[in-house]
């Protein structure tokens, strides 16, 4: 009990009266990072696996285990033993994170699994940075403590799908830009004699260099149409990666153009001056946004140094007449 005393005695001295309390989370928070490894890596107990397969009844166990699992696992992936924890366990939430990650750019295997442990490991880390700082700069009593220490691990673990948005916004963006230049080019190549698979792959080797993830998307429906895969459905996987409006109607516009049996040719070039048009209305709207978004700079720099040349030499001269007249009394 003296040492208890002389310790809490020695934290009360140090941090002030939460003294006690800090020490008692910083241990609460080792000893859950200590915990989570065993928990995460705990092996399926036998008797539940036993009562899955009972209860599916027809359901080999191979396919029961395969259909626990939303992917293949990799024993190059150091994160491995932690899908259970990094990765939603929900086939649709699994999906949906994947699609957003897909559209934002990372299109990597493990890229769920790194986006949570991204999170989780900011947010454990900013953490622990604000718990120090209050603890270095002695902070007193449960309201000094809470802000300093929750706000920079809030952030930290916000920070990743910030970022995912931004990048998925921004390569929306570019593929909306590039868009209309490759049906251009699309259409040159199939009024020149060749077919839809062909100009996919020449417009996608002609828009590496100025808008390189519309000619990623470009090469990926050629290969996967190169594999064998449906030619709808490969459209229609474009239209998902894409999530840009106007690749879904161009998807809309080709497979019922090969449904219908209509030239490709005409389809292309209509829908082809349609995005030439609505490029130029987009800009326009832009143009008329201007001057609106102009104003308040405008307000700023400009009318307070139009008020200094305007009634500053008017303000000196008052300044310079009373300061004459008090002397002179």
């Amino acid at each position: 009990m003296l040492q208890l005393q002389q310790i809490q005695a020695m934290l009360v001295e140090r941090f002030g009266p939460a003294g006690p309390v800090l020490a008692l989370g910083l241990i609460g928070i080792v000893l859950i990072l200590l915990t989570l490894p065993s928990l995460l890596h705990r092996r399926e107990d036998p008797l539940d696996k036993l009562k899955a397969q009972n209860g599916n009844g027809a359901v080999a166990p191979a396919d029961a285990a395969k259909s626990a699992r939303l992917r293949t696992p990799s024993a190059a992936d150091k994160l491995e033993r932690y899908a259970t924890f990094l990765e939603p366990q929900n086939a649709k939430e699994f999906s949906a994170i994947r699609l957003q990650l897909m559209q934002a750019g990372y299109r990597s295997r493990h890229a769920v699994r790194i986006f949570h442990f991204s999170q989780f490991a900011l947010g454990i880390v900013s953490l622990i940075g604000g718990l120090t700082y209050v603890l270095s700069q002695g902070a007193e009593g449960a309201t000094d403590l809470i802000a300093p220490t929750l706000i920079p691990a809030a952030i930290g673990y916000l920070l990743p799908r910030y970022w995912v948005t931004r990048r998925r916004e921004a390569r929306r963006q570019q593929i909306t830009d590039g868009f209309p230049d490759s049906l251009d080019m699309m259409l040159v190549c199939v009024e020149a004699g060749q077919s839809l698979d062909q100009s996919i792959i020449r417009v996608s080797h002609e828009l590496r260099a100025g808008y390189p993830d519309l000619a990623w998307e470009y090469g990926q429906v050629a290969h996967e149409m190169k594999a064998g895969k449906e030619k709808t459905q490969v459209l229609r996987d474009l239209s998902e990666r894409c999530g840009v409006t106007d690749i879904s109607s161009f998807v809309t516009v080709l497979v019922q153009s090969q449904q219908f049996g209509t030239s490709i040719a005409d389809a292309l070039r209509v829908f082809s001056a349609e995005m030439r048009d609505k490029r130029v209305m987009r800009a326009e709207e832009k143009a008329n946004t201007l001057p609106t978004k102009m104003t308040l700079a405008t307000m700023m720099l400009t009318v307070p140094p139009l008020l200094i040349i305007l009634i500053g030499p008017s303000l000196l001269d008052i300044y310079m007449t009373l300061g004459g007249g008090a002397s002179g009394n």
